[in-house]
């Protein structure tokens, strides 16, 4: 497979278990060590330089983040693992933290220690009590070993870490929504700025990264930024964890350097689709991502080349979807999930998630007009364009881009709907 000709940050082996003596005799905890004993500037140097961007969606330089919280004259700070993984289809972060979990504590305590927090929290989701049980024992191994807790390494360096179980809320993948519910609030979403760097859990200036990007740090540091920066493009540094389901011949988690594109994704990890299909669809960045025809998969992963196409990388969840699947029903189970996810603060997501769901409940029934269709348009750009959190503004990502290339699939369930019609409408 592709990835066997690299040499990787997670090197995935799908039946191997690193505990902390494997994970030792892989060098781990040596980033920590270095970190610890060397120069806390030339560390976040090492990160920057390496051009570390955040794997939770958004993309943001870990480096600069990292550097935000460090700054901060308040010197009570803390740092939060975001491992909510609430993303449908992703299933990534689960499997680094209960097969990779003591390379994510090294990268969360090393990001900690250049952030100056003293008290932390991994935020899991409670649909993964198996999860939860794997990181309180490594946290336990950890501690017992000297690598968490009090003077870590014999340092004088502190670090307090706890599991906190989310209440199984999609919008507490959001930050400052994470944030909420760890204060005992409801789990929605805060006004940005101030950000978390500068206010976040209590008030306080808190570091927020996910489980993959925190992951990434041991490697940067033990191997430096100039091997890390050999991997990947130039815009997108290192690798990306792929989440790859649907009808494919093997689905699972794939390390795929940045630079391969989807199509090679597809048939060289995912071995193609099964025989006699063929590609209808590919749903990129999970429920909040978008669906794309097959001949969009030339396009590379690639943060800015993704961005130009419209595609949204997002969790780094693929679904593929072969002929026999209906993009009106994915679309449909789409926008269902986030109207029962909605907070219903704001009337754009609340209101426009229940209208469009009618909508496409009515054009799948054949009862909807091709008007309806227009109307449905209207309402996902309202969606997008005034939802006052990411959920809403992502919301309608597949409602757009299934209406932008499968607008036929929409039309031709209307009443109204005649093909010659339409088609010499659109040639003239």
């Amino acid at each position: 497979m592709l990835q066997e000709n690299h040499q990787l940050i997670f090197n995935i082996k799908m039946d191997e278990y690193v505990g902390l003596a494997l994970y030792q005799q892989r060098n781990g905890y040596r980033a920590l060590a270095k970190v610890l004993s060397g120069s806390e500037e030339e560390s976040l140097a090492e990160l920057k330089d390496a051009e570390l961007r955040g794997r939770g969606g958004a993309a943001f330089p870990t480096g600069q983040k990292i550097q935000n919280v460090r700054q901060d004259k308040e010197r009570e700070r803390y740092i939060i693992c975001n491992a909510d993984e609430g993303e449908p289809g992703t299933f990534k972060d689960r499997f680094v933290m209960t097969h990779l979990p003591f390379q994510l504590l090294e990268g969360i305590t090393i990001a900690a220690y250049l952030a100056g927090a003293s008290k932390g929290y991994i935020y899991v989701r409670h649909e993964y009590p198996e999860v939860q049980k794997k990181l309180r024992e490594s946290i336990r191994q950890a501690m017992d070993a000297g690598f968490l807790g009090k003077n870590i390494m014999g340092s004088g360096y502190d670090l307090e870490l706890k599991i906190f179980s989310g209440a199984g809320s999609y919008l507490c993948g959001e930050e400052t929504a994470l944030l909420s519910s760890i204060e005992g609030k409801k789990g929605r979403p805060r006004l940005k700025p101030p950000y978390p760097t500068e206010q976040g859990l209590w008030g306080k200036p808190t570091l927020i990264q996910n489980v993959e990007t925190l992951s990434n740090i041991p490697v940067i540091i033990h191997k430096g930024s100039r091997w890390y920066q050999r991997i990947g493009t130039e815009s997108s540094r290192g690798t990306k964890l792929i989440s790859l389901s649907g009808d494919v011949r093997r689905k699972g988690v794939f390390e795929v350097p940045f630079g391969t594109t989807f199509k090679e994704i597809i048939e060289i990890y995912g071995g193609g689709t099964l025989p006699g299909r063929f590609i209808k669809a590919v749903n990129i960045g999970g429920a909040s991502g978008v669906l794309v025809p097959e001949s969009m998969l030339s396009i590379p992963l690639d943060y800015d080349k993704c961005r130009n196409a419209g595609i949204t990388i997002g969790s780094g969840a693929i679904f593929v979807l072969d002929d026999t699947r209906s993009i009106l029903e994915n679309v449909q189970n789409r926008v269902r999930f986030f109207l029962h996810e909605s907070c219903g603060k704001c009337t754009p997501c609340r209101e426009g998630l229940r209208q469009a769901e009618i909508f496409i409940r009515r054009i799948l029934a054949g009862e909807a007009r091709m008007e309806d269709v227009s109307t449905l348009k209207r309402y996902t750009r309202a969606i997008q364009q005034a939802s006052f959190c990411g959920l809403g503004q992502a919301a309608g990502n597949s409602l757009a881009s299934s209406l932008n290339y499968y607008q036929n699939e929409y039309l031709e369930c209307c009443v109204d709907w005649n093909a010659e019609e339409y088609f010499e409408e659109v040639v003239s």
